[in-house]
């Protein structure tokens, strides 16, 4: 159980900040940035959150909850060393990002196929939810960076992929299972 009884520390002042495993790192590090940017999308869920309702917000609390747990996943580097360290470290699992495809799925079932790209908007939710499909867009880019020169959990990426077909699919059902939805028309102002 996390106890935060003193929020300020003064351990950072100097521009870094300790990685789960204790390790100091620059607040600028891409590990940092990774799950700094998914700390940012979970900020913009819970307010997409103000406009949702129902099973669509049961979903959105479930993914806020993995997106700490992804963040948990990201501050941990050395997963080699997982099985020796004192507390296992959280990791995010395939179970994970199995749910997520399960619910689009649900979810993409109830729409017609887009003939069309979709303009971010329609309702306060949805433009809410395109709003975090591309901040989970932007997070997923730094995981995929941080990935390519560092050891990183694959389902973490994984999940931020799907993570951003999710909001994506749940925008268009928050546009009234599609039929609100703001289409591109090519070349409509030339």
């Amino acid at each position: 159980m996390v106890v935060l009884n003193r929020i300020y520390t003064r351990t950072g002042d100097g521009g870094d900040t300790a990685l789960g495993n204790g390790a100091r790192v620059a607040k600028h590090s891409l590990r940092v940035t990774s799950y700094g940017t998914v700390d940012e999308l979970n900020a913009t869920l819970g307010l997409a959150r103000l406009h949702a309702e129902g099973e669509v917000d049961a979903w959105l609390a479930q993914i806020q909850n993995d997106l700490f747990d992804l963040g948990a996943d990201l501050c941990r580097p050395d997963i080699a060393k997982d099985a020796e360290a004192a507390y296992p470290p959280l990791r995010m699992a395939a179970s994970q990002v199995d749910r997520l495809e399960a619910q689009i799925d649900a979810m993409n079932d109830r729409l017609t196929p887009l003939r069309s790209f979709v303009l971010p908007g329609g309702t306060a939710l949805a433009a809410h939810l395109h709003l975090c499909r591309t901040v989970a867009r932007r997070a997923e880019r730094h995981a995929v960076a941080l990935a390519a020169g560092d050891e990183v959990n694959p389902a973490a990426v994984t999940y931020l992929n799907r993570l951003s077909d999710w909001l994506f699919v749940a925008a268009r059902i928050a546009n009234d299972d599609g039929r609100a939805d703001v289409l591109w028309v090519p070349g409509a102002n030339r």
